[in-house]
């Protein structure tokens, strides 16, 4: 499985991933919301050399020009609610995606320190040899990433996946090579934190960014 931290290379990125962890830039929830879709954008096109392009050729008001389109039938696959601008973000710039959904979410014990992940909601296109980027804000167990990919797996099995996080633990990243099909699996993330604290949230990591987005829920 390939492992692609996008944070070891110098680029506008880290500027967006700094201030989304920011607490004083992340008041500013429209900020926020725009920084993740930006994050997304560039992940969007680092992604795109990855996949398979066929050349032809179109008409200019001059002559004939070459060029590329791509070949692979793409799925974005986001789960609900952190994702939506991420996944935002991604359609910008694939924007002939189909697109699926999964409601995916942390239900807590009475400790609140231990919970089941909870699945309650799929739309989905077929995904029989489909190039399936599954896109999660924040990788922090992984657990959410596998049950959302084994629920979506009932609308066949792609080809090819690309997980794709903003900030990912280093936890979440050892599941996901353990859980995910490791020939065909790749991992983009633009960082990788060292900790999980006791409710596995990731440390420093930016806190709730489903919360920081949209605002709190009860």
């Amino acid at each position: 499985m390939k492992i692609v931290n996008l944070s070891e290379q110098n680029s506008l990125l880290n500027i967006y991933i700094s201030e989304i962890r920011d607490v004083n830039v992340q008041t500013d929830s429209l900020r926020f919301r725009r920084n993740i879709e930006r994050i997304g954008e560039i992940m969007a096109y680092e992604i795109s050399k990855s996949i398979h392009y066929e050349n032809y050729e179109v008409q200019t008001p001059l002559g004939i020009a070459p060029a590329k389109k791509i070949t692979d039938k793409i799925v974005l696959g986001t789960i609900l609610r952190a994702g939506l601008g991420f996944h935002h973000g991604f359609l910008n710039y694939f924007d002939k995606a189909e697109n699926a959904f999964v409601s995916a979410y942390r239900k807590y014990k009475e400790t609140h320190q231990s919970f089941n992940i909870s699945i309650e909601y799929i739309s989905s296109p077929n995904l029989e040899g489909k190039t399936l980027i599954l896109t999660d804000p924040m990788l922090a167990t992984g657990s959410s990433m596998e049950l959302s990919y084994q629920a979506l797996t009932t609308k066949g099995k792609p080809a090819s996946i690309h997980i794709a996080s903003i900030i990912s633990s280093q936890y979440a990243i050892d599941f996901c090579e353990k859980h995910f099909p490791d020939a065909i699996t790749t991992i983009w993330t633009a960082a990788i934190d060292p900790e999980l604290d006791e409710n596995s949230y990731i440390v420093p990591g930016l806190g709730d960014a489903g919360d920081l987005a949209y605002g709190e829920k009860i």
